[in-house]
């Protein structure tokens, strides 16, 4: 099987043949066939969708980290 890129970060994926996931070695994403099969889906049918909702967890993450610094 060809390698890979991964959906959300664009690192190399690969395949977990002992747990029969997919791991990133970018961003850790770590995810079954079907899993990732449904996240690719989601990327195709809604791009502006899916780069809003990275967008919001991505300030959210920061918000919090930074909640967490005082």
């Amino acid at each position: 099987m060809p390698e890979q890129s991964c959906p959300e970060c664009g690192a190399a994926f690969f395949y977990d043949s002992a747990t029969k996931r997919y791991a990133c070695k970018g961003c850790g994403l770590y995810v079954t066939k079907d899993e990732l099969m449904n996240i690719k889906d989601r990327q195709r049918a809604g791009p502006d969708e899916y780069r809003k909702r990275k967008q919001q967890q991505s300030e959210y993450l920061e918000w919090w980290l930074s909640a967490k610094e005082k």
